[in-house]
């Protein structure tokens, strides 16, 4: 009757228990005990299942205590299967736009992009694309593992709807979110609108968001919400010249996307603006229009990357900006989740426009001790929640990523900058380690110091 295999293994230890009474009991004993030990092991992998579940969606649920890195994912190599013909942000006509090199060690071979570069041995020098979806989950693996909770998926304005960039860029958002959810990881949009300064403009992300909330984007459990909404970034609110919005077009792009997600319950707007933001205001040098606006945001996050270049100039930042906004922010009734960067270096971005005036390692980094000084000042002025640009930002050095630690293993040219530049023998996931030890002190598993809380290797 029963054809099932459990139930056929059931009858077989049922049958091979009759004979001698005392026997017979302790048999029937040890099949039961085997039995209700199997179901207590299935409960508590169910409960277990449940909470890692619970655990998540409680993770998703506020920005305050976490460290959220940005993530570009604008990296594309020249694959026909993915859409590619040519290189995209490793290099333009044959010139890298980079300043560092990703550590590809620990890559599989389908990952691997091989450049027309060469170590001074002859190596051959390889990159990835972000389009493939095994390297996005490695990222997603190493943020997990190193204790970074999330990330800002930079959505650049000017490439919604683009024949060859939309899909690339859907791509990489839908391998977030997948990665993501596998690691526990959270992610948020963020719409750069650098280079969008028109009602065109405007009208593009809206449609990109209504799209994307449409096809259940903020229905995924890992999600970033905060104020009991889905986060949306806009970066790029309060920057002058011609190349962003204005503040009406600002105001119209955030009241549009208020009601657009209007039937999905609403969201939290995330607001990257300048650095003197708040500075601006008091002296009178920004349109009272921009203090509009930065009053109908929900968080405000200064761009600070660089805006100083060694420990000291920090420290007085935190003194003229951090610790007034921080003020001010309070007063508004918004929150502030201040920007911090391991270093600088753009020299063969520009290089490659014509001009090789910017120096490499124009912002050095001090092998760690800058990054954790701006985390440092951050916190102990009494942030609770940080954005650390960036994780995978190669092309202007603020990467945190595994990179290429040692000058021998990079092209003798052009110039790349490896980690030990500073005079540190620092291992590829040298700024992985520090981030999750920042990740710590919001999580408070650790305290704060003023001091690198490891050892510097030499």
């Amino acid at each position: 009757m029963h054809s099932h295999p459990f139930y056929r293994r059931t009858e077989t230890r049922r049958a091979s228990c009759k004979g001698h009474l005392v026997a017979s009991i302790a048999c029937v004993f040890a099949r039961d005990a085997a039995l209700f030990l199997a179901l207590v092991l299935l409960s508590f992998q169910v409960v277990k299942a449940e909470k890692r579940r619970n655990v998540g969606q409680g993770f998703a649920g506020t920005l305050q205590g976490k460290l959220i890195v940005g993530y570009q994912g604008w990296f594309v190599c020249p694959d026909a299967s993915q859409g590619s013909s040519g290189w995209v942000h490793w290099m333009k006509d044959g010139k890298a736009t980079v300043d560092m090199l990703p550590d590809t060690a620990g890559l599989s071979a389908s990952e691997l992009c091989p450049t027309p570069w060469t170590t001074p041995k002859g190596a051959a020098v390889n990159v990835y694309s972000a389009q493939t979806p095994e390297t996005v989950e490695r990222h997603f693996a190493w943020m997990q593992e190193y204790g970074i909770d999330g990330v800002a998926l930079q959505r650049f304005a000017t490439e919604l709807g683009d024949r060859v960039r939309g899909p690339q860029i859907d791509r990489v958002l839908s391998n977030v979110e997948s990665s993501a959810e596998r690691h526990n990881r959270t992610f948020f949009v963020e719409y750069d609108l650098t280079g969008t300064h028109d009602r065109g403009g405007i009208e593009r992300v809206i449609s990109d968001w209504t799209r994307l909330e449409d096809h259940g984007v903020v229905k995924s459990a890992s999600y970033q919400q905060h104020r009991g909404h889905p986060v949306v970034g806009l970066f790029g609110l309060g920057f002058g010249g011609d190349r962003y919005i204005t503040p009406d077009l600002a105001q119209d792009l955030i009241a549009a996307l208020r009601r657009a997600s209007a039937s999905h319950g609403g969201i939290t707007i995330f607001a990257g603006v300048p650095a003197d933001w708040h500075a601006s205001l008091i002296k009178g040098k920004t349109e009272a229009t921009w203090s509009k606006t930065y009053r109908s945001v929900d968080v405000i996050s200064p761009w600070t990357v660089g805006h100083y270049n060694s420990a000291e100039a920090a420290d007085r930042f935190r003194h003229d900006h951090i610790e007034p906004d921080l003020a001010e922010t309070r007063r508004m009734g918004i929150d502030y989740m201040p920007v911090i960067f391991p270093g600088f270096s753009w020299h063969n971005l520009w290089a490659a426009r014509g001009d090789s005036s910017r120096p490499i390692n124009q912002i050095p980094r001090d092998c760690g001790r800058f990054y954790w000084r701006q985390f440092f000042n951050a916190v102990d002025a009494g942030s609770t929640m940080i954005f650390s640009a960036m994780f995978d930002e190669v092309d202007e050095g603020t990467a945190i990523f595994k990179t290429v630690p040692i000058a021998d293993q990079l092209p003798s040219s052009p110039a790349f900058l490896p980690l030990n530049a500073d005079g540190c023998r620092l291992p590829s996931d040298w700024y992985l380690r520090v981030a999750g030890r920042a990740g710590a002190v919001l999580h408070g598993s650790m305290p704060n110091s003023v001091e690198l809380p490891m050892k510097i290797p030499r």
